[in-house]
């Protein structure tokens, strides 16, 4: 089973939820999301007055898809890393920059939010996420089989096969 690389809880939650309230607020952006590289949403925010939002979690699965591609061809390119997205079209934008090894920072604009706005509140709210999200990465988890079960279950077996 796939788990998200960090988990944001208590404090780290709220912290990260008052960063990109701030990034929402500061940017004029409609939606902000921290999203980890597997395409969990760990947080996200909405402004007050954005629409209905798309489906999360769909959306976040494909900008971490996106952003997998991407750094792909940064390195066909010879680049170690592409560290930022953008997406625009007629009426909407999307921006996604990292948040160092684990995470993404995702806002979605309308064309109200000028892109320079978007680009340097999303930098200064990444700055934030890198040290909340640094203290917030899952150790992958151990099978928790001591040194007695695993010595008892040897002798077990070669009890069986006459060892």
């Amino acid at each position: 089973m796939v788990e998200p690389a960090i988990a944001l809880f208590g404090s780290a939650y709220e912290k990260a939820s008052e960063v990109l309230e701030e990034l929402l607020r500061e940017s004029g952006a409609r939606y902000a999301m921290l999203l980890d590289r597997k395409g969990f949403v760990l947080a996200h925010k909405e402004a007050l007055w954005a629409p209905r939002p798309p489906a999360l979690d769909s959306l976040a699965t494909l900008i971490a898809g996106n952003a997998a591609a991407t750094q792909a061809l940064a390195k066909m390119l010879g680049e170690p890393r592409f560290n930022e997205l953008l997406h625009q079209g007629a009426t909407h934008g999307l921006y996604a920059e990292e948040v160092g090894e684990l995470a993404l920072l995702v806002v979605i604009f309308d064309n109200s939010a000028p892109v320079g706005r978007v680009k340097l509140f999303g930098k200064r709210a990444v700055q934030a996420l890198e040290v909340i999200t640094r203290d917030s990465v899952v150790q992958p988890g151990t099978l928790g089989i001591d040194h007695e079960y695993r010595d008892g279950a040897s002798a077990l077996l070669d009890e069986l096969f006459g060892n």
